[in-house]
């Protein structure tokens, strides 16, 4: 199958950024059709080559692959508006969280190849993780959406019951490993830094501690064992969070009704521990 006539159906952040990405990978954005009922919406991608229409149905008359990007209570009126341009050398590839491919296919008939697919809007960067599932009959059409997505980040084929989950580790998870940023870059004023300056030590610090594990293929732990020194801070956090800041360099244990004098790293170190568990309770 032919990955030269796309179109992002009821495109928004997540077709937008599949778009931009394919862009990015070497694709001609004139070979990607943008679909959204608010045509404006969608201007600046239509000035940078990327077709627009309002016309879903047209749309997919021109296209092969299909990309269905609407939120899951407008997907099954979104079916029958599309589903008599369907025919059996389309391949419908939904990023629709929560809706099974049996559902679609009661819409738009078993001969059609559907893959589900869960990336996330780090794919505008070709960085995005995107999990894929199908049925074995579709063995074709998930190659073909694997390739496309291979050129947006990295891909793992799943069996479909895991599609919830991928769904809030890989998709909700930028969210969530944003939110750890923040936390951290906010930590990071409170012991001194302009938030500038804290926000790029805390993105930086993120992006090198994923590197070292997709680089080096190692566990979290065995690269924390690289950082933490006896007796050193880092330990001394890892194990006991539940010191509070009550002055500059003082910390109190609410159980254990102790203080705990530190030096300015250490005590940095729980302060931006603290500010990680406003996020995240079981750090």
């Amino acid at each position: 199958m032919s990955t030269s006539n796309l179109a992002i159906l009821g495109c928004g952040n997540i077709g937008s950024a599949i778009a931009k990405g394919l862009a990015k990978s070497g694709l001609t954005p004139a070979d990607i059709t943008l679909t959204r009922r608010k045509l404006e919406s969608l201007s600046e991608l239509n000035q940078v080559g990327f077709q627009t229409s309002d016309d879903n149905a047209k749309a997919v008359q021109n296209s092969e692959i299909i990309f269905l990007t609407v939120g899951p209570s407008e997907l099954m009126d979104f079916l029958d508006e599309i589903s008599s341009s369907l025919n059996a050398d389309h391949l419908l590839i939904s990023i629709v969280s929560g809706v099974s491919i049996a559902k679609i296919q009661a819409k738009v008939g078993t001969e059609i190849s559907i893959v589900r697919a869960m990336p996330n809007t780090a794919a505008t960067l070709c960085e995005s993780m995107t999990c894929l599932s199908s049925l074995p009959q579709f063995a074709q059409g998930l190659k073909t959406a694997q390739s496309l997505f291979d050129k947006v980040g990295n891909t793992l084929e799943i069996d479909e019951t895991q599609m919830a989950s991928a769904t809030a580790l890989c998709a909700c998870g930028v969210a969530f490993f944003l939110r750890a940023i923040r936390a951290a870059s906010q930590g990071g004023i409170e012991i001194g830094f302009h938030s500038d300056e804290a926000f790029t030590i805390a993105a930086q610090t993120a992006r090198g501690a994923a590197t070292l594990l997709l680089d080096n293929h190692t566990h979290p732990e065995a690269e924390i064992d690289q950082v933490t020194t006896p007796m050193g801070a880092t330990i001394a956090t890892l194990l006991d969070h539940k010191w509070i800041p009550v002055a500059q360099h003082r910390l109190v244990h609410p159980t254990k009704d102790k203080f705990l004098d530190l030096d300015d790293v250490t005590c940095g170190e729980h302060l931006i521990r603290n500010e990680f568990r406003g996020c995240y309770p079981w750090l």
